[in-house]
């Protein structure tokens, strides 16, 4: 079966009148976006600040800063939150697919946060921080949970996106891929501000050099938990894909 053919069509709906729902739906998306980037920044100008006061070196904190799945997913989210919402606002009334970029994009930033979400709440949630990376309290609480649920919500009930073909389940768990490869390269050629140590890696579950990985330590025990996240990663892709192929939302 060609692949037109093996997505839902939407060529009924795109013509449509969007309902009010939709409408306020659109506005959620464009706070949310906003809320979102505004806890980033947050997080972002604690972290500088606690750098300055303690004189670390700032290109280090700002470079290690913008290596955290969950600084780029939230900010990626924002991008295509408010990509999604304003476009709708700005179209009229009728109801029209989203571009291939946006539907993918949204794809990629739903999956992502969910699963940041999801590792934070479970694995990181209790862990100590060294002093000065502490984010404020909200702005944690926003990158977290509030994002992660409202992507959540968007994908069950957000107005209709435009349906993906199952090929696009390698492009939305490309990034995840590109940047574990990145951390596990970057990560020993970093000096940790904070420590000193001449590596620095963003979560404790990717250092080698955690014993908390025990009892199987090292680069084995950071091989577990990455096949682990990688799995739950295309598992809750191709779940945003296939709801994205069903019955249309608002």
């Amino acid at each position: 079966m060609a692949e037109a053919e093996a997505i839902p069509s939407r060529a009924a709906t795109r013509d449509q009148a969007a309902p009010p729902s939709a409408t306020i739906w659109a506005v959620l998306r464009v706070g949310v976006a906003v809320l979102g980037a505004a806890a980033v920044i947050a997080h972002f100008d604690s972290s500088v600040s606690a750098a300055v006061e303690l004189k670390r070196d700032i290109g280090t904190t700002i470079g290690n800063f913008f290596s955290y799945f969950t600084i780029l997913s939230n900010s990626a989210a924002a991008v295509f939150l408010i990509w999604a919402g304003l476009r709708h606002l700005l179209q009229g009334r009728r109801i029209r697919e989203d571009p291939p970029a946006l539907a993918i994009g949204l794809a990629c930033v739903t999956s992502c946060t969910l699963i940041t979400g999801a590792v934070y709440n479970t694995l990181l949630r209790h862990l100590p921080l060294p002093q000065g990376t502490e984010p404020p309290d909200w702005s944690n609480e926003v990158l977290h949970l509030v994002v992660p649920l409202f992507l959540f919500a968007d994908l069950l009930l957000g107005p209709r996106r435009r349906a993906l073909p199952w090929r696009s389940l390698w492009v939305v768990v490309g990034f995840p891929l590109v940047w574990a490869i990145y951390t596990m390269v970057r990560g020993p050629l970093v000096t940790n501000p904070e420590s000193g140590a001449p590596y620095w890696y963003p979560y404790p579950f990717l250092d080698p050099h955690d014993p908390g990985l025990a009892p199987i330590a090292g680069y084995p025990g950071v091989m577990i938990h990455v096949i682990g996240i990688a799995v739950a990663m295309i598992a809750v892709s191709a779940l945003v894909i296939w709801w994205g192929r069903r019955a249309p939302g608002l």
